[in-house]
C-alpha cells in the first residue's frame, strides 16, 4: 500500500506547486560555478528520471509521487549491469542503490546530467569520471543513523543473550521437560562495565556510542579524521589499542582503500577471546576468510554481520558456516522510517539539482 511521505495531501499539493515553480524559472547556465551541468528551464519540464533498482527502497509500502512531480519517472525493480546503458538512454537523472554506474556506462549515457545514490555509500558510481563529465553525484547522508545503530545492538544483544535460540528451545518443548525452573544453553553476558570499541566516529558511530553508554559500557573510538570525540567520557585511541581492549567492536567506517580488510587476521589476533565483532558498515571492511578462521579457532567469541564483501553471498562464503557467526541480509537500513527519510531526501536531491543548486554532492 502506498502512502504519502509528506504526511498530508495538502503538503503534497504545496510540494507539487513548488516543483512547478522550479520548472517555470528562467534558464540556468549550462554549467554552474562548481562546473556541473545544470538543466535549463526547457529541459526541466522534460526531465526523464530512471530508477535502476527501486524495489529495496520501495517494495510497495512507500510512494514515488514526490519524484513523479519532478519529471517523467521510470522505475525498474532491478537492473543487471548489461541492461544499465540501454535503460539510461535519454535519461537526464539516474537513481541507483547497488547498480553499478562506471566509466563505460557513463560514456554511453550521453544525456545523463545527474546521479543520486539511494544510500550513503557511493562506491558503485565512478565519481571521478562523473566529475570529469560535469555530472554531480549526490548521496543520502543521514537517513539511517538510528536504524543502523539499533541493528548494531540487535546483533550485540543476540550474541550476549541468545534470545532467538532460547525461544526456539521453548517452542520445541525444552522448558516443559526441564528438571529445573529455568535453563540456558549459552553464557549470558551483561554489557554494563564492558568496553565498546567504535571504529568510525561519524553520525552512526556516535549514535552507537550513545546507546553503549546507556547500557553502562565504557566507550573508546577510532577515526582517522576525528582527533577529539567531543565527549570527555569517550577516548579516541589507536586501532591496535582499540582491538586489544574492546569487549565488542562495532564498525561504522566507509569503504576506502585504507579501510578495506581493516579487520584481518593480524588485528583479530589482538582481540580478547571473549570479544565480539559487529559490522553494519561495508562488507569488505572485514576479511571474510580471516574472520571465519578466527571464529572457528576460538580467537574471538562471536560475530554479528549485516553486510558481506559480496551480496548476496555465494554458497562457499566461509562465514555462512563459521562458529557463532550470525548473519542478517543487509537490513539495518531498511526500517520503513529510514526508507521514508531516504525517499524524501532523494526527492529533495533531485529538486535541488533542478533548481541549479545540487546538494549532498560527493564529487
Amino acid at each position: 500500500m502506498n502512502g504519502h511521505l509528506e504526511g498530508s495531501d495538502d503538503l503534497m499539493e504545496r510540494r507539487k506547486a513548488y516543483i512547478m515553480s522550479l520548472r517555470c524559472q528562467t534558464a540556468c547556465p549550462i554549467r554552474n560555478a562548481a562546473g556541473y551541468q545544470i538543466p535549463v528551464a526547457k529541459e526541466r519540464s522534460l526531465m526523464k528520471i530512471v530508477v535502476l533498482d527501486g524495489y529495496t527502497l520501495n517494495p510497495g509500502d512507500l510512494t514515488w509521487e514526490g519524484l513523479e512531480a519532478l519529471g517523467d519517472v521510470v522505475v525498474y525493480e532491478r537492473t543487471s549491469y548489461e541492461q544499465v546503458a540501454e535503460r539510461l538512454q535519454g535519461a537526464q537523472v539516474a537513481l541507483t542503490n547497488k547498480t553499478i554506474i562506471d566509466a563505460a556506462i557513463l560514456a554511453r549515457a550521453t544525456d545523463l546530467r545527474f546521479i543520486t545514490v539511494l544510500a550513503t555509500g557511493y562506491d558503485i558510481v565512478d565519481i571521478k569520471e562523473a566529475r570529469r563529465r560535469g555530472i554531480p553525484v549526490s548521496n543520502i547522508p543521514t537517513y539511517g543513523t538510528q536504524s543502523v545503530s539499533q541493528m548494531t545492538f540487535a546483533h550485540l544483544l543476540n550474541l550476549t543473550q541468545h534470545v532467538a535460540e532460547h525461544a526456539q528451545g521453548v517452542a520445541q518443548g525444552r522448558w516443559q521437560r526441564s528438571l529445573d525452573w529455568c535453563y540456558w544453553d549459552y553464557p549470558l553476558i551483561e554489557l554494563a562495565g564492558l568496553t565498546m570499541g567504535v571504529v568510525g566516529f561519524g553520525r552512526i558511530g556516535r549514535a552507537s556510542a550513545a546507546i553503549a553508554k546507556a547500557f553502562g559500557m565504557k566507550v573508546i573510538a577510532y577515526d582517522a579524521y576525528v582527533p577529539d570525540s567531543g565527549d570527555p567520557e569517550i577516548e579516541m585511541v589507536g586501532l591496535e589499542r582499540l582491538f586489544r581492549e574492546s569487549d565488542a567492536i562495532t564498525l561504522h567506517c566507509p569503504l576506502t582503500p585504507e579501510t578495506e580488510n581493516l579487520v584481518n587476521a593480524e588485528r583479530l589476533a589482538l582481540m580478547k577471546p571473549t570479544a565480539f565483532v559487529i559490522n553494519t558498515s561495508r562488507g569488505p571492511v572485514v576479511n571474510s576468510a580471516d574472520l571465519a578462521d578466527a571464529l572457528n579457532r576460538g580467537v574471538i567469541a562471536g560475530a554479528g554481520l549485516d553486510v558481506l564483501d559480496v551480496e548476496p553471498p555465494s554458497d562457499d562464503n566461509p562465514l555462512l558456516r563459521a562458529k557463532n557467526c550470525y548473519l542478517t541480509p543487509h537490513i539495518s537500513w531498511a526500517t520503513r522510517s529510514a526508507r521514508a527519510r531516504l525517499m524524501q531526501t532523494t526527492v529533495d536531491n533531485v529538486a535541488a539539482f533542478l533548481a541549479g543548486k545540487p546538494q549532498n554532492v560527493v564529487n
